[in-house]
């Protein structure tokens, strides 16, 4: 005959059952979940360059959404990322007050913000409040010339664009046979484009390069008209314009010289947005053609950059992976490799690790991302773009060129038609 169970052995029994119970999945509501890490994109959504902001935070959302479909961060037991949103504006008083506000948030890491003005003030406060930042676009020296610890960049710098235009236009005078050519560089007046553009002239000065810089033009960010400084430049009659421009102003530029009827042989940017964008393309049409931008690209040819441009294309119809988009999505995958590696979500720990980073990728050219002691990702490179018929053709370097570049311009624009 069995013994009766007394009170105290069936309570024993009931807790034995009801642990085996929870660790086999039946309330799942109780079992500890990872918790969430936050990371915030700072992004200029809104103002004179939103359609670079909207691309860029695509572009951070899309990692953190791949890098949760693939796990997480798994040795923090897959905790998921959390990405909390930033417009800046394109102002740096916005900048910094939406960084203050998004560290209170509890955000782990920043990433962003395009323009180096606000990233400059953003580097300043996590300076200050002891927060890692990694800046996915912003070129301008200065910013890692601070002694900041806690600034990293994924993006070339200034004086990397510089070198790399000055090779690729040795290539191009020496093979169409050009002794010397007479040029205006024009520029806007945020940080980034005067430092853009004065340090592109100062390069051809410290090289002796035969470039002759006929006038440097500069004029506000945001500018309406640009007839004045295009009246300018017909003035001096340069060979070949060297623009550092932002989307909308590189629209007014070019309206400008058609309807002046500049006469030139290129348009070739040391390195800008605006030359590139869908919107711009777009809008120009005909006149768009020939352009030439030496630029952080995609690499045309790389794993990586086919699988990402194909789904986000796809997410967002009539747009793809470009400079900005392509390295807002490399910048949160750096940051994600950082968690990794430091298994926490300590400042101290995220920073040390990002300091050690070695992260391969075939997105955008250059090699992998590593940075050196000032922050700078050393192997970040540039390519030189050009416009063919409507669609964005890599010239050079040869090892990732689709096309040949064409040089001079076969037709002046207002052959062209608008």
């Amino acid at each position: 005959m069995k013994k009766k169970m007394n009170r105290r052995a069936f309570l024993k029994y009931s807790a034995a059952v009801g642990a085996t119970t929870a660790i086999s999945g039946f309330p799942a509501v109780l079992r500890a979940q990872p918790p969430e890490i936050k990371i915030a994109s700072l992004q200029p959504v809104t103002g004179v360059i939103s359609d670079i902001g909207i691309s860029m935070r695509r572009g951070n959302q899309m990692a953190v959404d791949d890098i949760n479909a693939k796990g997480g961060i798994k040795s923090m037991g897959g905790a998921k990322l959390k990405l909390l949103l930033a417009d800046t504006e394109a102002k740096e008083e916005v900048a910094r007050s939406e960084a203050e506000r998004v560290i209170k948030e509890g955000a782990a890491c920043l990433v962003g913000p395009f323009l180096s003005g606000n990233a400059m003030t953003i580097a300043t406060l996590c300076e200050q409040r002891g927060v890692p930042f990694v800046m996915d676009v912003a070129a301008a020296d200065d910013i890692t010339r601070k002694g900041f610890k806690n600034t990293f960049r994924v993006f070339p710098f200034t004086t990397k664009f510089a070198e790399s235009m000055i090779f690729y236009m040795t290539q191009i005078m020496k093979e169409k046979n050009i002794s010397k050519i007479k040029g205006v560089v024009t520029n806007t007046g945020d940080l980034f484009g005067r430092v853009q553009g004065a340090t592109f002239v100062k390069t051809l000065k410290e090289k002796n390069f035969p470039i002759e810089v006929l006038a440097h033009i500069e004029y506000p960010l945001g500018i309406q008209d640009l007839s004045a400084e295009v009246s300018k430049i017909k003035a001096v009659k340069p060979d070949v314009l060297f623009p550092v421009a932002r989307p909308g102003d590189a629209k007014l530029m070019l309206r400008e010289l058609y309807k002046q009827r500049v006469e030139l042989q290129g348009i070739i940017s040391p390195g800008s947005p605006g030359w590139y964008e869908p919107e711009f393309i777009r809008d120009m049409k005909a006149l768009a053609d020939y352009v030439m931008d030496n630029v952080p690209w995609v690499n045309p040819i790389g794993k990586m950059y086919k699988d990402v441009n194909a789904r986000f294309s796809k997410l967002f119809p009539g747009k793809y992976i470009d400079t900005n988009s392509g390295y807002a999505y490399l910048g949160v995958l750096v940051v994600a490799d950082a968690l990794e590696r430091a298994k926490s979500t300590k400042a101290d720990d995220i920073i040390g690790a990002l300091k050690k980073t070695y992260l391969s990728q075939d997105l955008m050219v250059g090699l992998a991302v590593t940075f050196n002691e000032r922050g700078d990702n050393i192997n970040a490179d540039t390519a030189m773009i050009q416009i063919q018929e409507g669609q964005i053709k890599v010239v050079m370097p040869s090892k990732a060129a689709e096309a040949k570049y064409i040089h001079p311009m076969p037709k002046q624009l207002w052959d062209r038609g608008m």
